[in-house]
């Protein structure tokens, strides 16, 4: 504990006037993210309008968010972090939590119940255990495996919905709504797809049924999260006098955009707390996709070779500013379409003042998680159409170039790299039995789960990330960076 702090500090409990809302929703993926976005959005919602909206949260491999949050009656901290100071806030929205390998049973029985009327999902990208260029069911990941051998034993979020869904069919209770908010494009289309797909090979009757009754609204959700650090546990405790062992940082900023989409129209009065109610999300889906993160995975590999430790670091060089304005003017902004009412310049230009806030600690690293699950949907698809456009797309294959030098597993300096990715050893081995640049790009550009064929055959295309990777090698990440747009 940091000097200074009493050892006694009394531990975060909730000051709770009167019974706890009953629940109606179920989150799988309980991190972060969704405590600091989706979560305040709906208790903002009971607080407007009332409703039984109170969320039980899953995670779906560990049980460290239960342990931290069960002595606190999974209250905790959200504090704000602006430019201009700090806002701590507490949060009570959830009625518990629980851990699916200690009792899955439990899990699909509560997803099960009457009450529960919306399932809401963060389970980042890879946890959708599909394959990122196709959108289809990976028929050969673990957790896919092991649904399909034994479905009363779900080990995936998509086998949980699944055996949910059945036992409600079975029971004649109408389906809950399942909403993701995950930076996937179509995220709700897509998620139905893989329901359907795991649903068919399970019980062709439940797939069918799903299919007819089901809703699966697609989402758009903005705001920057970044890790939760021990010194952070140290400062917020300072800050309200108790000690919290699960507290959420995060940026004033927020979106959440939902298609209005909900099984027999029952939802919380989201409305109230700000998100954006509309027929269409895409729009909004894509402008943020490749706007904000697609930019962000760009900055994160190209600023961590440049040895930048953060977002707000890595922007407030000139010439990764200069990168960034022109990544935005040249190759993202001339392949959307707008919102309505939305001025994509003034978008972009909102989201650089987001990246260079100094009280964000937003790491590269952390962004650079799981980018063989991220690039297709964050930079690949809007790379080839550029192409095909007849734009240059110079900054974003330098980007897709960082990348591949950053899952070989070394930096520029020759310092090991710890890369997180569910494909790390195998991109990792690809890397080492390649000699060379060409090789290198060759064997990386082959993994269909990651490149689709078009954009791998691209012979234009992979001149060019070839010079790009050799490019970073010899001239470093910065150089490369200004070079880019000359």
């Amino acid at each position: 504990m940091e000097a200074g702090l009493p050892a006694d500090l009394p531990r975060l409990s909730p000051r709770r006037k009167g019974p706890r809302p009953g629940t109606g929703i179920v989150h799988l993926g309980l991190g972060a993210f969704f405590r600091a976005h989706g979560a305040l959005y709906i208790a903002e919602a009971m607080a407007a309008s009332g409703g039984d909206w109170g969320i039980i949260g899953v995670s779906l491999k560990r049980p460290d968010q239960r342990d931290r949050l069960a002595p606190q009656d999974f209250a905790y901290t959200a504090l704000e972090l602006g430019p201009s100071g700090e806002v701590p806030r507490l949060v009570d929205v959830l009625a518990g939590v629980l851990v699916a390998p200690e009792d899955p049973e439990a899990v699909v029985a509560l997803m099960a119940a009457p009450a529960t009327r919306i399932v809401t999902l963060t389970v980042t990208e890879k946890g959708y255990c599909h394959e990122p260029a196709t959108g289809r069911l990976s028929l050969t990941h673990p957790d896919i495996v092991a649904d399909l051998a034994e479905p009363a034993r779900p080990a995936s979020a998509l086998g949980f919905l699944v055996r949910a869904l059945a036992r409600r069919r079975a029971a004649g209770i109408k389906p809950f709504t399942v909403l993701t908010c995950d930076n996937l494009p179509h995220n709700g289309a897509m998620l139905r797809g893989l329901v359907l797909e795991l649903a068919e090979r399970i019980d062709p009757a439940l797939s069918e049924w799903i299919a007819a009754e089901g809703r699966f609204p697609s989402t758009m959700v903005d705001r920057i999260v970044p890790a939760t650090s021990p010194a952070d546990l140290d400062h917020v405790a300072r800050l309200i006098g108790c000690r919290d062992e699960s507290p959420v940082l995060h940026e004033p900023f927020r979106q959440w955009v939902i298609e209005d989409d909900f099984v027999g129209g029952d939802r919380p009065d989201l409305g109230a707390s700000g998100a954006e109610l509309v027929a269409n999300v895409a729009p909004y889906e894509l402008m943020k996709l490749r706007c904000l993160n697609g930019t962000h995975s760009s900055l994160a590999y190209l600023g961590y070779l440049a040895g930048f430790e953060t977002i707000a670091e890595t922007v407030a060089d000139p010439t990764f500013s200069t990168f960034l304005d022109r990544l935005w003017a040249e190759e993202i902004l001339p392949g959307l379409t707008p919102p309505p009412g939305v001025d994509l310049a003034a978008y972009a230009a909102r989201l650089k003042e987001r990246y260079a806030n100094p009280a964000i600690r937003h790491r590269t690293w952390q962004i650079a998680m799981d980018g063989s699950q991220k690039l297709p949907q964050r930079i690949l698809g809007q790379l080839e159409e550029g192409l095909v456009a007849g734009r240059s797309m110079a900054g974003l294959i330098l980007a897709v170039a960082a990348w591949m030098t950053y899952v070989g597993g070394t930096d520029l300096s020759g310092n090991p790299i710890d890369v997180r990715d569910p494909m790390a050893d195998r991109l990792r081995a690809l890397c080492d039995a390649a000699e060379g640049s060409a090789a290198k790009v060759a064997a990386l550009l082959a993994l269909r789960e990651i490149f689709p064929a078009s954009l791998a055959g691209n012979t234009a295309f992979r001149t060019r990330l070839v010079e790009a990777h050799a490019g970073l090698a010899e001239r470093g990440a910065r150089a490369m960076v200004e070079a880019c747009h000359a």
